[in-house]
């Protein structure tokens, strides 16, 4: 028996690509928003925002994550775990696999 902390984490590359999505759409957003310069295309500015965006967003994304890691640590409760060798627990009726010593499995 031993005692482990349970607690809820967030999974950062999904707040990473949350984080490019709206770099890509502050993109598109700022190219729309200012006039066009004589020396590049619109295509080209969103292209090179949507560069520096998307890391941005991606980077900012990734600190949310690690904000909300750090809190959830606080929140972690602690619960008390038996370890399992599946080796030697087999004919034990371990939940998900057959009981060998069943005649019937």
């Amino acid at each position: 028996m031993s005692e482990v902390r349970i607690r809820r984490s967030p999974r950062y590359l999904r707040f990473m690509g949350v984080g490019a999505v709206i770099g890509v759409i502050a993109a598109l957003i700022l190219t729309i928003a200012f006039p066009a310069a004589a020396e590049f295309s619109s295509g080209q500015v969103f292209g090179f925002l949507g560069l520096f965006l998307v890391v941005i967003g991606g980077a900012l994304g990734a600190v949310v994550a690690l904000l909300i890691d750090r809190a959830s640590t606080r929140r972690a409760k602690p619960a008390v775990v038996e370890r399992i060798d599946p080796a030697t627990d087999i004919g034990e009726g371990t939940p998900g696999q057959p009981d060998v010593s069943d005649p019937r499995a």
